[in-house]
């Protein structure tokens, strides 16, 4: 810096340019010195040059021949790294393939499940799919379409076994009647089969109670899977013979689709729901069936028929509460049961009532029973019903009484009201067979002869006991005591004594042109059906086995019913011949102003002393016990004499004190006087 800023810029170059010839002169000093190693080294390096040109070839040689042989290598080996690849990819697609196969083989599964209607595995197949499979394939595009599809696929498997109930609700409506109709051949039989055992008390060690032999029946159907792939239905039955052993009432029926429904809801937590849904559905079933039919009254297989399928109802609920858990519980059935008790019983008020033909109330009371012994055998509860029979009783009572009124009726109106004769000892027999009648005087008589009373008698006596043969009928199976059934007997029979059997003499005795004589018949048929009445009440204690001297034993009015009739009986004889009497005096002419007397007593008077003798004779000719019957008439004829001479004179009085009659003259009064000593002698 300082030669530049100062002046001596030329001296520095001159002194620079003298340095530098004696560098110059050292390095050439260097380089002589040396100059032959340096020689060396080039000639050794030129020898080198010629060493590595040959290298040089050699080596391009080797790299083309190394080139030339390693392209089939390369290709070799990419076509070898080309088919590692492809391993590598097949093992990969087999392992995934692994993985997806089973998912499609379930998901096949299920479709084919699910076309087949076999729900409940299509059910175990979803949820092995939803929780096993899927999990471990989640992340393909085909399974989550499968995800989706879950919950549709649950949803029409819900769909298609509520589908299956409904058609298995249906069916059971429509079959009610059916499985009642079986259900209720059952309890016969087994009726019978006790009846049996009740009069052979040695086999009884073989005797089954009802229960039992249903639950027979129901352990086929307990072990009904509920993996059945049986469509809902009632199984085809044809009808058997009575002889035939029936079939279980369960039997007729395949519960398979109520138990896969409720499984399949149970697996889905729908549960609750179906349970719901079941009960308000057979709910509703139950109003229908309880429901009668407006003509059930008209004949037995119409109440037959109501009962079927009440019975049916009970029989298929009785059933699904012991073979499933909780689907119905007692609680509800108790429920069902009363509704279903309320109901009938109202229903066979109304109808029984319109019912007039005693042997449909008889045979209607058969029904009521077996329709009572059924159900009471699968445990429900009958009492109300026999209560309800005791009031069927009394209007069957009542169907009686009509009945009998038209056969009292009948028998009244054909008698001919003479004496029953007899020309031999079988006839005599046959009459003494019907009619508790003894008379040691008649038996002595030689043939032919006559029983002092008519026809009706020993009919009347035999109709009397076919109605207490009617009235048993209808206490059997009742469970009521001899003691009840006695009462229920006497009861009845006493109305049909004091009120139908009384009602129809009472008729007989008021109607129009009766006549005396037979008046006199139906006094003496009353006195021996009175008698007889001992053997009425020995009758009904011989078939109840009851003591007329039992506490509380209702004793028959016959008696007082007979008593009565003849007693009006009786006064029909008075009045009749007051009237008679009273007719004749109608032809009565006297001529008041007449002024002689006749020779004799009037014409008229004559007549009716003439009638009064041939009608009191007829009360002297009295076939019969003489004892008894001379007595009987003897004091009606006395009674009926008093009555008509009474009669007579209080009329004779009348006739002299008629207003009309103005003036008497003296030969009036002495023809009338001669009237009066006539009727005097």
């Amino acid at each position: 810096r300082s030669v530049y800023d100062g002046e001596e810029h030329g001296r520095f170059m001159e002194k620079l340019e003298a340095r530098i010839r004696n560098h110059d002169r050292e390095i050439e000093k260097m380089c002589n010195f040396h100059y032959q190693g340096f020689v060396d080294s080039i000639t050794e390096l030129l020898k080198v040059r010629g060493e590595a040109q040959k290298l040089k070839n050699q080596v391009t040689d080797t790299n083309r021949k190394l080139q030339n042989e390693g392209e089939e290598l390369i290709i070799a080996m990419e076509e070898l790294k080309q088919c590692r690849l492809q391993q590598r990819n097949i093992s990969a697609t087999v392992d995934k393939l692994t993985l997806c196969l089973p998912v499609l083989e379930m998901y096949s599964k299920l479709r084919e499940q699910m076309k087949s209607k076999r729900h409940y595995p299509a059910l175990k197949t979803l949820e092995h799919l939803e929780h096993t499979y899927l999990p471990q394939v989640s992340h393909y595009r085909f399974c989550k379409i499968m995800v989706d599809n879950i919950p549709k696929l649950r949803e029409e498997i819900k769909e298609v076994s509520m589908s299956d109930l409904k058609d298995f609700l249906e069916s059971i409506r429509k079959h009610s009647d059916k499985i009642g109709e079986t259900a209720m051949k059952q309890a016969q039989q087994q009726r019978n089969l006790d009846n049996i055992v009740s009069q052979h008390p040695r086999i009884s060690g073989g005797k089954k109670s009802k229960k039992e032999v249903y639950a027979s029946s129901d352990l086929e159907v307990k072990n009904t899977s509920p993996m059945s792939e049986q469509d809902s239905g009632i199984l085809d039955v044809e009808d058997e013979d009575e002889d035939e052993e029936v079939p279980g009432a369960q039997d007729l029926v395949d519960f398979s689709p109520v138990y896969r429904c409720l499984h399949i809801y149970s697996v889905l937590g729908a549960r609750e729901t179906f349970e719901n849904y079941y009960r308000k559905q057979r709910r509703k079933q139950a109003r229908l069936v309880l429901q009668p039919p407006s003509n059930m009254h008209e004949t037995l297989d119409g109440y037959r028929k109501y009962f079927n399928q009440i019975v049916g109802f009970f029989v298929v609920e009785d059933h699904i509460l012991h073979t499933t858990q909780g689907l119905v519980n007692r609680a509800y059935i108790d429920e069902l049961w009363e509704m279903a008790l309320s109901k009938t019983i109202a229903a066979l008020r109304t109808h029984s009532s319109y019912c007039s033909d005693p042997s449909l109330v008889l045979d209607l009371k058969n029904l009521i029973v077996l329709f009572a012994d059924t159900l009471q055998g699968y445990g429900f509860p009958v009492n109300q019903l026999f209560d309800m029979l005791l009031e069927i009783q009394d209007q069957y009572s009542e169907t009686l009484l009509k009945k009998w009124s038209g056969v009292f009726r009948n028998i009244l109106d054909s008698d001919n009201y003479s004496p029953i004769p007899v020309t031999n000892e079988e006839v005599y027999k046959k009459i003494v067979g019907q009619f508790p009648f003894q008379d040691a005087e008649l038996e002595k008589q030689p043939f032919p002869k006559k029983f002092p009373f008519s026809e009706f008698v020993p009919k009347v006596y035999n109709q009397i006991k076919e109605f207490i043969y009617a009235c048993l009928k209808f206490s059997e199976d009742l469970h009521l005591s001899s003691t009840e059934v006695d009462d229920m007997i006497r009861k009845s029979t006493n109305l049909l004594l004091t009120r139908t059997l009384s009602n129809c003499l009472q008729n007989v005795i008021k109607r129009k042109n009766v006549g005396l004589t037979e008046l006199v018949q139906i006094i003496i048929n009353t006195t021996h059906l009175e008698k007889s009445c001992k053997f009425l009440e020995e009758f009904i204690t011989n078939i109840t086995n009851v003591l007329p001297e039992t506490v509380h034993t209702t004793k028959l009015y016959g008696t007082t019913t007979f008593k009565d009739a003849r007693h009006a009986a009786e006064e029909e004889i008075y009045t009749n011949l007051n009237q008679k009497i009273d007719q004749f005096l109608q032809l009565a002419d006297y001529d008041w102003t007449a002024m002689e007397p006749g020779s004799k007593a009037s014409d008229y008077l004559v007549d009716l002393i003439g009638f009064l003798r041939s009608t009191f004779a007829v009360f002297t000719h009295l076939p019969g016990d003489v004892d008894v019957h001379s007595t009987m008439s003897g004091k009606v004829a006395q009674t009926a004499c008093m009555s008509a001479c009474k009669h007579l004179s209080t009329s004779l009085m009348q006739l002299l004190l008629e207003a009309e009659v103005r003036q008497l003259t003296l030969g009036a009064l002495q023809q009338f006087n001669l009237d009066v000593e006539e009727c005097e002698r």
